[in-house]
């Protein structure tokens, strides 16, 4: 890490139950309106209620007729989705990043949290040494939960340097990372924090082009989101798939909206933020699975502004269909808390967003969701029809369906140009055996969100080989 790092043992800190009490419930009790704690408020519940009663009527009292708008209506929506993915592939631009070198380096906080995580805790400190940035400027927590005792060991013997400090979280309810996050947020030393998982590789120069972003902007810009790339891609056909479609979300999707200055959802990792606008926010919501796309729209709502930057952060994709479906359940469960919280009062939200940024949201993370939903049944519906004598559906659905697939193989391959991995190319051809898998992770995270909203499906990380990117 440069300059003076020492080798001597860091101190663990515990968290007090004031302290411990403000990273569980703070969030929810300062800004109770933006707390996921509660799924659905009464209005919300009436209604979803009357828009179902009123679907179901509408069926058994004009079948036919109702049965012909929902058929132009998914293909409207279809084919805008179409044309959003089409433009940000077709916005082929590097993300290119100048590299800070200040006179005085400011402090930059990382926040790790690990949980079950003792078999990776060595090789992500091993990862945080590469940093190029000077020890004497930096402030990395390593949040361990207190009844996690293998990562707590593994925690403490991993920090050896004077600039590493193991934060140490009594067990509380919600068990989940922004918890975590809130707490190492209170002991921040920085003037920017970033955050990186247990098996987060960041690329060396990543805080300096962070560093870089924040010194050529105003105050406005309150993060900065490096791209995820996955580094054992060729370990199985999902982590390939996976790939795959985190190039096209991070190289491609997340570019495109801060380019337009619309609202985005960020990763759950190497987003980095002006700790002065993160802390004016509220920090991060315990009770949302998916912090990381709350907080990107919390941001958009008190008009501050994300941008990207191009080093990358790599990271192990599931390599099992169990752990894949275990994940992506909470992104879906997560993404549904997410928008119900922000629809809460949907003309707060636009007036807050703007119209445009209302309409992006809705179509990223409404969109995204009901994607989940369909995919399955709609690949049914056209396996079907293709194979069945009667006229199902017309030319016009299966045109729309190829080119849904065409803008798919379009966008990975400018994935491929743009993150330099022409493995990507080998996802192409069974994408559409990968989508359908989503709506089995949809109609879990519907079950979820009834049965369990605030619960944290842990993904198991250190399960493969990975490639080596040191030299990247």
């Amino acid at each position: 890490m440069g300059d003076g790092a020492e080798d001597a043992q860091s101190a663990a800190a515990s968290l007090d139950d004031v302290q411990l009490e403000a990273a569980c419930i703070g969030f929810h009790r300062a800004y109770p309106r933006r707390s996921a704690k509660r799924v659905l408020h009464v209005t919300q519940i009436f209604i979803l209620l009357a828009l179902l009663g009123g679907a179901l009527w509408a069926l058994t009292q004009h079948t036919a007729l109702t049965l012909i708008a929902l058929h132009w209506l998914a293909g409207l929506l279809f084919a805008t989705a179409i044309l959003w993915r089409f433009a940000a592939a077709a916005y082929l631009q590097p993300t290119l990043s100048r590299l800070a070198n200040p006179v005085e380096w400011p402090t930059y906080t990382i926040l790790c949290p690990l949980y079950r995580e003792a078999n990776v805790a060595s090789e992500l400190a091993a990862a945080l040494s590469r940093i190029d940035y000077p020890a004497r400027a930096l402030d990395i927590k390593l949040l361990v939960e207190a009844d996690d005792r293998d990562t707590v060991s593994a925690a403490l013997a991993a920090a050896k340097a004077s600039h590493i400090e193991v934060v140490i979280i009594p067990p509380a309810a919600p068990r989940a990372k922004p918890k975590a996050l809130n707490a190492g947020l209170a002991r921040a030393r920085g003037d920017y924090v970033v955050v990186y998982d247990a098996e987060d590789r960041p690329h060396p120069q990543q805080l300096r082009a962070a560093l870089a972003a924040f010194e050529d902007a105003d105050v406005g810009l309150a993060c900065v989101q490096a791209p995820l790339a996955i580094d054992n891609a060729g370990v199985s056909w999902i982590a390939r798939q996976f790939a795959a479609e985190y190039a096209i979300q991070f190289r491609e999707l997340v570019p495109f909206l801060a380019r337009w200055g619309l609202p985005l959802p960020l990763g759950g990792s190497s987003n980095h933020f002006r700790i002065n606008a993160l802390r004016a926010i509220g920090g991060w919501d315990p009770y949302n699975v998916t912090e990381d796309a709350d907080l990107g729209y919390r941001f958009a709502r008190e008009h501050y502004r994300i941008d990207v930057i191009g080093p990358p952060t790599w990271e192990e994709a599931p390599i099992r269909l169990d752990a894949w479906l275990a994940q992506r359940t909470r992104w879906i469960k997560g993404h549904m808390q997410t928008w119900l919280v922000l629809m809460r009062n949907p003309f707060r939200t636009s007036y807050d967003m703007g119209l445009a940024g209302f309409a992006a949201m809705q179509l990223a993370l409404a969109g995204g969701i009901a994607a989940s939903f369909a995919h399955g049944p709609l690949a049914a519906i056209v396996l079907y029809a293709a194979l069945s004598p009667q006229d199902i559906l017309g030319p016009a659905d299966f045109i729309l369906a190829l080119c849904g697939y065409c803008v798919a193989m379009f966008a990975t391959l400018t994935a491929c140009a743009l993150s330099n991995e022409l493995g990507h190319v080998r996802a192409v051809l069974t994408m559409p055996l990968y989508w359908p898998l989503a709506s089995i992770a949809a109609y879990r995270a519907l079950w979820e969100i009834i049965s369990r909203p605030h619960h944290w499906q842990k993904t198991e990380h250190g399960v493969s080989e990975r490639a080596d990117r040191n030299s990247d």
